[in-house]
């Protein structure tokens, strides 16, 4: 009861700021600002506050326009979570950045490494995050870019009421890496695509108490078709390998609002990952729109032949709310359910995938 009628006011308070900005001509910079609500298998039920910054610094047809995103939450299992992300052109498109600072005091679940750990090998236990992931590319060709990442990520205050012997991996670390990226982005929006295609590759060298590559490859694809009830879909095939002796934390995780919905963020994790998604999105009047998704994932390790036991489905419903007509944003609220009965109901600006 609680949830819906935090939902309900949600979507009442971001109506009535639409409604209002209808009546605000064209900006190079537009700023809306929303409460954030959510309920995730990771989080439990959050609220907190978000802004979504839309940025069309240079309004020509060369240059799509940029986002960024503050968010600041707290959630029920008491975890403090703040947040900036941004992806940005400059003009014609010539270099793009994107990015992601991120520090949390967060209580979380561990149950191990592996595609067939135990809800009884459930380990609660508490950490200081800090995560740094800044990229810069240059364009190369028609909406093709080539460049440098940087990655950061700092795991400390590791501590649980119970015993960590079980789980001598769960260990304060940090890593460093770099990495070499290739982008080729058509798509016609950033945060709710419609049309076009995406590639994405990224192979990573890290640091830290051992030396690990990474390797990971996002090939997306969006088919738009219909007038009356226009409609979207999406398929995303993503893949992560890391190869070496890398920190618990950054081993391929399986579940979270970006990747595998209706799975806690790190259920299931090994050293590789691979996944199919799809998604069908309508418009159904005014500002509203549904959608339906599911896929197939596989999370299995480097010397386990696969079987059965490595691949998990997901599907799901979701509500569509646009926020901004000129750019065609939504803001989601998706209901996924995984294997074994979990689920997840997730609350974002802009399209999973």
């Amino acid at each position: 009861m609680l949830r819906f009628a935090l939902f309900t006011a949600i979507f009442m308070f971001s109506g009535a700021l639409l409604e209002a900005q209808e009546h605000v001509k064209q900006r190079k910079v537009k700023v809306l600002p929303v409460p954030a609500f959510g309920y995730t298998p990771e989080t439990g039920t959050y609220l907190g506050a978000v802004a979504l910054f839309t940025i069309d610094a240079h309004q020509d047809t060369l240059t799509r326009s940029s986002n960024a995103k503050v968010e600041f939450n707290y959630t029920w299992r008491k975890q403090v979570i703040a947040e900036v992300q941004w992806n940005y052109f400059t003009r014609q498109e010539k270099w793009f950045t994107q990015g992601l600072i991120h520090t949390s005091k967060y209580p979380d679940n561990y149950f191990g490494i592996g595609s067939e750990t135990l809800d009884a090998d459930l380990l609660s236990y508490e950490s200081l995050r800090t995560k740094m992931d800044i990229n810069l590319l240059k364009k190369v060709g028609k909406q093709l870019f080539t460049g440098l990442g940087l990655r950061y990520f700092n795991y400390s205050g590791i501590q649980s009421d119970s015993s960590l012997s079980a789980f001598p991996e769960l260990v304060p670390s940090s890593n460093f890496g770099i990495s070499a990226q290739f982008l080729a982005d058509q798509r016609d929006q950033l945060l709710t695509p419609t049309t076009g295609q995406y590639l994405k590759f990224i192979s990573e060298f890290n640091t830290s108490q051992a030396n690990y590559l990474r390797l990971s490859i996002d090939a997306r694809k969006y088919v738009h078709w219909g007038k009356k009830f226009p409609q979207v879909l999406s398929t995303r095939f993503y893949s992560n390998h890391v190869l070496g002796n890398a920190p618990f934390y950054d081993l391929s995780l399986l579940g979270g609002d970006l990747f595998v919905r209706g799975y806690f963020f790190g259920r299931f994790r090994d050293a590789h990952l691979s996944t199919l998604q799809t998604e069908l999105r309508t418009d159904l009047f005014w500002r509203i729109g549904l959608s339906v998704f599911g896929g197939y994932s596989a999370i299995y390790g480097s010397t386990t032949p696969l079987s059965s036991s490595h691949f998990k489905p997901n599907g799901g419903l979701g509500l569509r709310f646009m926020v901004d007509k000129n750019e065609k944003t939504n803001l989601r609220f998706d209901f996924a359910i995984g294997e074994g009965g979990q689920t997840g109901f997730y609350v974002s600006f802009g399209e999973s995938f």
